[in-house]
């Protein structure tokens, strides 16, 4: 405001409320906790909308874990703009998680305190699928895989309780595989994002199990995936989210004891086998994903060697029942 406006303010006894900034986010009023892979998670907003969409991601889990919860908070501003924002660019530096996609879409992560800041528009948030890969859905799983827990880039399922983490590079058919055994009665867990509690004294391995994420190509494996929303994902990927809920004949469970990990190679040619895989290049691949504090890292570290003492594998194939079935011997005879 202007000198000449304040004036006319006092003049009229309606003098201006200064107590917040024009800049400042808006105030949270509502509040709910959540226990997204079981962990306690408070989410703070200001919009009715983010409250309902968190009830749409994470109502399904139940409380797991007794840690310290994890605080998310959630300012929506209004903005002119009605189209999806732009996929956002991540930087750590620690300890600090910042995600930015634009001037009205970001988040800031603070990995010590375990702690959330997101701002996002109205337009993010009329783009549920978007506001929920990006933003709302990631925000309590950057806290829990670099202080709870170990990422790991895998599926996992499990036959008469012994549990298979199925390695591999994106596009290595992990999400494929994991439901392809689901459908033959295996148990599901994850398709290719599990986590390895660090204070467990066994391999305990969580997954969200209620659903299953696909390339569209999988359509032509699986009749029912036919006419589902495409979505996307990082880096543009497009992908297809499958609810394993409604589904009959699919037994899931939130976790699983591995007792093998099996890289997963399409593409060497030749007759398909399974065959012992090198333990070096299996924790490499696993630690390159995993970021926090020395004390955090070194956590993780000690999560996968303990990992690590159950057998490696690679599988060959081509052929997706075989590759199941091979599975299975794998299970039953433990080679």
């Amino acid at each position: 405001m202007t000198i000449e406006e304040i004036e006319s303010a006092c003049d009229a006894s309606e003098p201006p409320d200064f107590s917040r900034h024009e800049v400042e986010v808006p105030e949270l009023s509502q509040g709910k906790m959540f226990y997204p892979l079981g962990f306690p998670t408070e989410l703070r907003t200001n919009s009715p909308e983010i409250l309902l969409q968190a009830r749409n991601l994470w109502s399904i889990f139940e409380k797991r874990f007794d840690t310290e919860p994890i605080r998310v908070d959630v300012h929506v501003v209004e903005s002119d703009s009605t189209e999806c924002p732009p996929t956002p660019v991540c930087r750590i530096m620690y300890p600090l998680l910042i995600s930015v996609a634009d001037t009205d879409n970001y988040s800031i992560a603070h990995l010590d305190r375990n702690r959330t800041q997101i701002t996002v528009s109205r337009a993010a948030e009329k783009h549920s699928s978007y506001l929920g890969y990006f933003f709302l859905g990631f925000a309590p799983h950057c806290h829990i895989e670099s202080r709870f827990a170990t990422p790991v880039h895998a599926g996992c399922v499990a036959l008469n309780g012994r549990g298979v983490l199925l390695c591999g590079d994106s596009g290595a058919g992990k999400s494929t595989l994991s439901y392809a055994c689901a459908r033959a009665g295996w148990t599901y867990v994850s398709d290719d994002a599990s986590s390895l509690l660090n204070d467990a004294k066994d391999r305990l391995i969580i997954g969200n199990c209620h659903q299953v994420r696909f390339r569209p190509s999988a359509a032509k494996l699986f009749p029912e995936l036919e006419g589902l929303e495409i979505t996307p994902r990082a880096a543009g990927k497009p992908s297809i989210v499958l609810p394993t809920a409604p589904m009959s004949g699919i037994v899931c469970a939130p976790t699983a004891q591995v007792d093998s990990l099996v890289f997963l190679n399409r593409r060497v040619p030749g007759p398909p086998e399974l065959v012992p895989y090198r333990k070096d290049v299996a924790r490499y691949f696993m630690r390159q994903v995993l970021f926090g504090s020395a004390e955090s890292l070194a956590a993780q570290y000690a999560a996968l060697e303990r990992l690590l003492t159950a057998e490696v594998f690679e599988l060959r194939y081509s052929d997706l029942d075989w590759a199941v079935r091979r599975l299975g011997t794998l299970v039953r005879e433990g080679r």
